[in-house]
């Protein structure tokens, strides 16, 4: 079957109209501060050295910078860096200016409620693991940070929980699921990448079959809370990285193969708290190994990116819809995922299927959108 007689089918049909509409977003990631009250183990921001430079805390400086960057066609921003709650200034500024976007915090302080960007609060492990992997920047052991992310937002309808599987923490997620069920929230994943210039305990080598499993039981038993798919378990936790699996589209790789970029190549970057970007770091997670990258944020652009290499079957455009599903319904505000499409292949065999794409696909194609 072709493209177009996949689109005769009303389920695939209807489910592509419905991502189809978000093709418009063009992103870009800002660190917006250096402060932070953890030190996470293998924390991707203090890794290489963009947390040494110097952070521009002037918000009118940020809302100009802002407004550049909407000339520039940015429609959608990622605000990072350490702990952006600590500079609310700043965020009001970039959200009165792009209104699309998402946080990524530890969720220790709240984010305003007038600033309604999508906030995905992060959760390393349960009340044991999570201390023990997220420390205070003397070195003691941090916070169970879980208890403390409910009490801040309650009900707050921006956010959605983020938890990242390492090799230690699969069955810590048990004890972290119920608790944001019983809340009423949801909770996506994240696969442990690790950092390049450093190598982490917590990468994972022989937990990914676990993880795979945990992932799509988790989707089984709490559809309701879970905000995920079985083809995006299958592809993040694969022997192979995100990079060797589809090529990654971000500027950074495309750098580094020597390839003229096309699509999110040409218009990503990645900022630093002084304002500036580098080419040779304009990535969303730029200080992470390229080969053992995971991340769930690199995969919402590199797999949505790739529709040009789910279409020989059906059974991929499934997943590929399942995928962007997920990903808007865990970056838009207001989306709502819809059911899962995609059961299968196996996942022995996605691999192989997937690695076979990748090695006959040029790098350098985006395919046929952008990110979506």
């Amino acid at each position: 079957m072709s493209f177009t007689e996949f689109l005769q089918i009303p389920e695939l049909a209807e489910r592509y109209r419905k991502v189809k509409k978000y093709f418009f977003l063009r992103e870009s990631a800002y660190d917006v501060t250096s402060a932070c009250q953890l030190r996470c183990d293998g924390c991707y921001y203090f890794q290489g050295d963009k947390y040494k430079t110097r952070d521009n805390r002037d918000p009118e400086a940020w809302k100009a910078f802002f407004e550049q960057e909407k000339q520039r066609g940015i429609t959608y921003v990622v605000l990072a860096g350490a702990e952006p709650a600590l500079v609310p200034k700043v965020l009001k500024a970039c959200y009165e200016t792009i209104p699309l976007g998402t946080i990524a915090s530890n969720g220790l302080k709240p984010i305003d409620a007038s600033i309604r960007y999508k906030i995905h609060l992060s959760v390393w492990g349960d009340s044991k693991g999570d201390p023990q992997y997220r420390k205070y920047a003397n070195g003691k052991p941090g916070p169970n940070c879980l208890p403390a992310q409910l009490r801040n937002y309650k009900n707050d309808d921006r956010v959605i929980f983020v938890y990242t599987f390492n090799n230690n923490n699969v069955e810590e997620l048990d004890e972290v699921i119920a608790r944001i069920y019983e809340e009423g929230h949801k909770l996506t994943f994240n696969v442990f990448s690790n950092p390049g210039e450093n190598g982490s305990p917590l990468k994972v080598v022989d937990a990914l079959k676990r993880t795979r499993e945990k992932m799509i039981a988790a989707v089984e038993q709490y559809p309701e809370t879970v905000i995920y798919s079985r083809y995006n378990a299958e592809v993040h936790t694969q022997a192979l990285g995100l990079h060797d699996l589809f090529g990654c589209v971000y500027p950074r790789a495309q750098l580094i193969q020597g390839l003229q970029g096309v699509g999110i190549s040409q218009s990503f970057r990645s900022y630093r708290t002084d304002l500036t970007h580098h080419a040779a770091s304009d990535c969303c997670v730029p200080d992470i190994d390229c080969s053992d990258c995971r991340h769930y944020a690199a995969g919402s652009a590199i797999v949505s990116a790739r529709l040009n290499q789910h279409v020989d079957s059906e059974s991929k455009f499934r997943g590929w819809l399942d995928y962007v599903d997920t990903y808007l319904a865990t970056w838009i505000m207001g989306y709502e995922k819809g059911s899962n499409l995609y059961f299968g292949p196996s996942s022995a065999g996605v691999s192989a299927q997937l690695r076979t794409e990748s090695e006959t696909s040029p790098r350098a194609r985006v395919g046929d959108v952008q990110r979506v």
